[in-house]
């Protein structure tokens, strides 16, 4: 159903990849304080030229997360702005992120700016323990640990299907945090 009220549900919008932060712009000049907007990241460390750095990269590569009530008006508003394909809608109006798949990201998001910074990780055995991040108390979501490239992969539940997706982690050894 079209929003007539001032609901605040989560919805997901479908944009051309790469261009998230192009269209966020948009979006904020076209609806100020009206809705709030998200492009999730993820801190992880790459390796270029021989040297590890820290980068952020999108977590959903080609969606923006809005907050707000769309209206049939606001949905209208949305299909103007170049490279914004399409919010994601079933027949009953704008699809709704659901409270379930948002407990995850909200607790991997802990800050304003929908950034997932590192988790500190040990391994114990073929267990994995997380010391410290956004990473704590979700050790049964994570699927496996490259140790060599400092990611963890984690499986989260997004527009009703299951994802993988990497984050950064420091894993540490486990003598260091029996002191």
């Amino acid at each position: 159903m079209w929003a007539t009220d001032n609901s605040q549900n989560w919805h997901a919008l479908f944009v051309v990849t790469g261009q998230e932060e192009v269209i966020k712009k948009a979006l904020e000049d076209a609806f100020g304080d009206e809705v709030k907007l998200l492009v999730p990241k993820r801190e992880i460390r790459e390796r270029k030229a021989g040297k590890w750095r820290l980068v952020k990269r999108n977590l959903f590569p080609g969606y923006i997360l809005l907050k707000g009530s769309i209206t049939l008006e606001a949905y209208n508003r949305i299909k103007k702005i170049p490279l914004a394909v399409n919010l994601l809608k079933s027949e009953e109006g704008p699809l709704k992120i659901e409270e379930k798949e948002l407990e995850v990201l909200n607790i991997l998001m802990d800050n304003e700016d929908g950034n997932i910074g590192i988790s500190t990780v040990f391994k114990e055995g073929e267990k994995v323990k997380v010391n410290s991040g956004p990473l704590v108390g979700l050790e049964g979501h994570i699927q496996g640990v490259d140790t060599r490239k400092g990611r963890a992969r984690v499986k989260i539940s997004f527009l009703g299907e299951e994802r993988i997706v990497q984050l950064g982690i420091d894993l540490v050894d486990k003598t260091c945090n029996n002191g």
